[in-house]
């Protein structure tokens, strides 16, 4: 399986986006500031945008989804029984593992936008996917919303998992960690390598970094644990 963008760019106004990359099996995470360029990415890679020069090609990949920052994108049925079923999943399954077991006949409207969230990545990650590509799925969650997000994309494995996100403290497992400023997407390489050339790193792992102590990845656990090492 293999994703290519090869000399891509798209345009809006003076805006430019420019990617040339190959994303292949495993978790790929694109940080950058808000207004970067990463919901471009994801829109184009998902092929739900067309650039103006260049190609977007998949190889290999039979199913494909897009999860868009906002949960109410996603809505098509009137209860969350119906809403499930539309990710091809167990209602009861995906209600219950979400935290909102017995409410499979609510609205979804009713529902914060968390809950909402959570419910929709839910039903997202209970599949799996050749290519899955997240745009900002962190967003309206607390913590543990956050944690379960990472669990979940790292029990995903398999496929080509694009997680794009300007999130700095709760993180999954990355294999491969990118980088996009200004509409440029860079490969910083994989972990933990890449993290020596992270532009926008999180504060306390630049403060790792100044120190000479590197993150053996950018989960919770990992962070805390070369933390503990700069003590020593």
């Amino acid at each position: 399986m293999k994703l290519s963008l090869s000399a891509v760019e798209w345009h809006a106004g003076s805006w430019k986006f420019r990617a040339d990359a190959t994303f292949t099996p495993g978790v790929h995470l694109v940080s950058g500031r808000v207004g970067s360029g990463k919901t471009t990415l994801a829109l184009l890679s998902a092929r739900q945008l067309q650039p103006d020069a260049g190609t977007v090609v998949c190889e290999d990949i039979r199913s494909c989804t897009l999860s868009f920052q906002y949960p109410e994108y996603h809505i098509t049925g009137s209860t969350l029984y119906e809403e499930a079923e539309s990710y091809g999943v167990d209602p009861f399954a995906a209600c219950a593992r979400a935290g909102l077991a017995g409410r499979d006949e609510e609205d979804p409207f009713r529902l914060s936008r968390g809950e909402l969230k959570w419910f929709q990545l839910t039903c997202l990650l209970m599949r799996r996917w050749d290519l899955l590509i997240l745009d900002e799925p962190f967003s309206a969650l607390d913590c543990r919303g956050k944690l379960a997000v990472c669990r979940a994309i790292e029990e995903n494995r398999g496929g080509i998992v694009l997680v794009s996100t300007h999130e700095q403290y709760i993180l999954p497992k990355t294999d491969f960690l990118w980088e996009m400023m200004s509409g440029e997407l860079t490969l910083r390489g994989t972990l933990p390598d890449a993290i020596s050339t992270w532009e926008s790193a999180p504060a306390l792992v630049r403060r790792l970094r100044e120190q000479g102590v590197l993150p053996a990845n950018l989960t919770r656990d990992d962070i805390l644990e070369a933390a503990c090492r700069m003590h020593e």
